[in-house]
């Protein structure tokens, strides 16, 4: 490769991107030509493996950077994939591609730290006693005779009028609202104790 960037093939002789030489138009900015995502590139002469040749040479050693640098083994793999999913896409434009995903990987775990920190800063509230969490509300509506169940969760859960319950349940919309009331009402002594 000389100096202004141009390719020689040694066997013709041929000076490529020399005045006279070739077409301006052959030979794209920056010397790479188009290719698909994964491909292998050639980049001013010097032939490049493709992604999959990459990501298996490469992998390992970045998930032991990873590691080090989140101090978790089990975050490393995840963040290592992510980088390598950001370079598939720019994999045609990135001319020197492990110095660009060793950057990506570094960035990442500086990211993950900062969400590590986050966390603990700002812990998640935590659910008071007078709240009930899933299990408790599915264990009290479990306990509700099959109409009545089926009559709330039609209206609250499937926000249906009092008229298309009445026809699920093949009853009247009278009783469904009776239903429905009863059931609030033994819910209520779960609830609010």
């Amino acid at each position: 490769m000389g100096e202004l960037g141009c390719t020689v093939d040694a066997d013709a002789g041929d000076h490529t991107g020399v005045a006279g030489a070739a077409p301006a138009a052959a030979i794209p900015p920056g010397g790479q030509t188009a290719a698909a995502p994964g491909a292998p590139v050639r980049l001013a002469g010097v032939a490049r493996t493709n992604f999959g040749e990459f990501y298996a040479g490469h992998y390992a050693d970045l998930v032991r950077l990873a590691t080090l640098l989140s101090g978790s083994a089990d975050a490393a793999p995840d963040l290592v994939q992510d980088c390598f999913v950001r370079l598939h896409g720019r994999w045609t434009a990135v001319h020197d591609p492990l110095p660009y995903v060793r950057r990506s990987v570094v960035h990442a775990c500086a990211s993950y730290h900062r969400r590590v920190a986050r966390v603990r800063r700002f812990p998640p509230p935590v659910a008071q006693d007078s709240e009930l969490v899933a299990d408790e509300l599915e264990d009290a509506l479990a306990k509700l005779p099959a109409r009545q169940r089926a009559a709330v969760m039609l209206r609250y859960y499937g926000d249906l009028p009092d008229a298309d319950i009445a026809r699920a349940l093949r009853c009247r919309p009278g009783t469904v609202r009776s239903l429905i009331h009863r059931a609030l009402a033994d819910l209520r002594k779960v609830i609010e104790p």
